[in-house]
């Protein structure tokens, strides 16, 4: 029934920009917090960034803090990842999540509902 489909991948070099994009199914911004995590090739998911509930503060890993930036359009149902200053460690395919517990939380483990993913590729 909960649907997330992310979007804005591709190929881009180092130094560039993209913004990633998740739509959902239904307008329950103000009950989950959205969570992006990402998945090199060979390596474990981790963790990106967060929305809290409500649209309001954001989290993000120490990686990507300053380059990295979420924000929510409630009007669309769409959260975005605004990913500047790439990396070629940036590379991985990237997924968003939804999480219905009280508090944010930055393991894969808390969220209940997950995009399929897309993939973004940085070269040097």
């Amino acid at each position: 029934q909960v649907q997330l489909v992310e979007s804005g991948g591709g190929l881009v070099q180092a130094g560039g920009s993209l913004r990633l994009s998740c739509a959902a199914s239904g307008r329950f911004f103000s009950t989950y917090t959205m969570g992006w995590f990402r998945q090199a090739s060979g390596k474990e998911r981790e963790f990106v960034g967060l929305m809290r509930k409500g649209g309001g503060a954001t989290i993000y890993a120490d990686s990507v803090k300053g380059r990295f930036t979420i924000s929510g359009d409630n009007v669309k149902n769409t959260v975005y990842l605004q990913m500047n200053s790439l990396k070629p460690e940036d590379t991985a395919v990237y997924y968003c999540a939804a999480d219905a517990g009280l508090a944010p939380r930055t393991t894969t483990l808390s969220y209940d509902y997950w995009g399929q993913g897309t993939q973004v590729t940085v070269s040097s």
